[in-house]
């Protein structure tokens, strides 16, 4: 788009005149800037659109880890008091809500803090994320640490919502 200058304009003007053309041309523009979730395409999986290299690094650590369902969580947690829920989402997920109970320490600093914040490698750790992927990779980490416990919580945050499991913030 070329974008001509009048000399009573500003740049900012110009700017958000442009950004009204684009969203006109848009077609959700009469729903808003962002449109509907439902009226979303079926591309996205977990309401979030993953990349096959991102996904081909998950299907390769989920080779090598264990997973455990939501289902199984609490028997889990039941048999072992000492069991670690840990949550490994970015902050601003932990922020807004987490499974209570949890401990957060986030997959930007996993493989940095893990040892000082779990020094005992037999620890049975059970992380989540947000719908299972980035915490198979977090337990792929943590096992090539030497951490022989550590376990993916299949389907995450998200499962634990759908398990109407307690949450707090």
């Amino acid at each position: 788009m070329v974008v001509l200058f009048a000399p009573h304009t500003t740049v900012a003007s110009t700017r958000l005149t442009a950004m009204r053309m684009f969203w006109r041309r848009s077609p959700t523009w009469k729903i808003g800037n962002r449109g509907l979730a439902s009226q979303a395409k079926p591309r996205y999986v977990s309401g979030m659109k993953h990349s096959a290299g991102f996904l081909a690094l998950v299907e390769d650590a989920k080779a090598r880890i264990t997973e455990i369902s939501v289902e199984d969580l609490p028997s889990r947690l039941m048999e072992n008091p000492e069991t670690i829920l840990l949550d490994v989402r970015e902050e601003s997920e932990w922020a807004k809500a987490h499974a209570k109970e949890a401990q957060y320490l986030g997959k930007g600093v996993l493989e940095r803090d893990l040892e000082t914040r779990f020094p005992d490698k037999t620890a049975e750790i059970i992380m989540y994320c947000g719908g299972g992927y980035r915490s198979a990779l977090t337990c792929d980490a943590a096992q090539k640490m030497g951490y022989t416990n550590v376990k993916s919580l299949a389907k995450g945050y998200q499962g634990l919502v759908v398990a109407d499991w307690p949450m707090e913030s």
